[in-house]
C-alpha cells in the first residue's frame, strides 16, 4: 500500500493544510464535509501537493517535517508558487 504527504489550500481563507493519508481522494472528502476541525472553516480546499511513499511512517514524518517549517515561503516553494 501506498502512502501519500499532501498540501491542500483554501482560496478563501487563504490557508495552506499539510497532512498524510493512504487515500487521498477519501481524505479531502472528509475535509470537505461538515465539521469542527480546522479545514471545517471552509468548503473550497484542494490538493495542490503530494508526495508518495512506501510507509505511514515516513508519509507522517514528512508531514511533520513540513509543518515543522512553519512558513508560507518554504511550502509555496515546495509547490512550485
Amino acid at each position: 500500500m501506498k502512502y501519500f504527504t499532501y498540501i491542500l489550500y483554501s482560496k478563501a481563507l487563504d490557508r495552506y493544510y499539510i497532512g498524510s493519508t493512504g487515500d487521498i481522494d477519501i481524505r479531502l472528502k472528509e475535509h470537505l464535509w461538515d465539521h469542527t476541525g480546522f479545514t471545517g472553516k471552509a468548503k473550497d480546499w484542494f490538493v495542490v501537493h503530494t508526495e508518495e511513499y512506501d510507509s505511514k511512517v515516513d508519509a507522517y514524518a514528512r508531514e511533520r517535517q513540513i509543518k515543522k517549517w512553519k512558513s508560507r515561503i518554504m511550502i509555496e516553494k515546495l509547490i512550485g508558487n
